[in-house]
């Protein structure tokens, strides 16, 4: 039960893009490594933290997976492209 109510506590993360979830995740780390904050702001803000770098890590592997390969032709000019992991 408790999973289910971290996941709605931070269902807004499943929809930011990249750059705003990877700057939210910056402003947190900075936040706990300044120690200002009190212990129950502290496991809070982690957890949000945890929920965008998984976020960020989940769109990331998604662009991995569409990168291509440039192919080259004899004289080095681009002539195609292929799939990084052909299969």
């Amino acid at each position: 039960m408790a999973d289910k109510a971290g996941a709605d506590k931070h269902a807004d993360v499943a929809a930011m893009p990249f750059e705003k979830a990877l700057g939210e995740l910056e402003s947190i780390v900075q936040k706990l490594e300044g120690g200002n904050v009190p212990l129950e702001d502290s496991i809070a803000i982690y957890e949000r933290g945890e929920a965008l770098k998984k976020r960020c890590e989940a769109l990331l592997r998604d662009a991995e997976a569409r990168v291509q390969k440039i192919t080259l032709a004899a004289d080095g000019s681009p002539s195609g492209a292929a799939p990084l992991d052909p299969q």
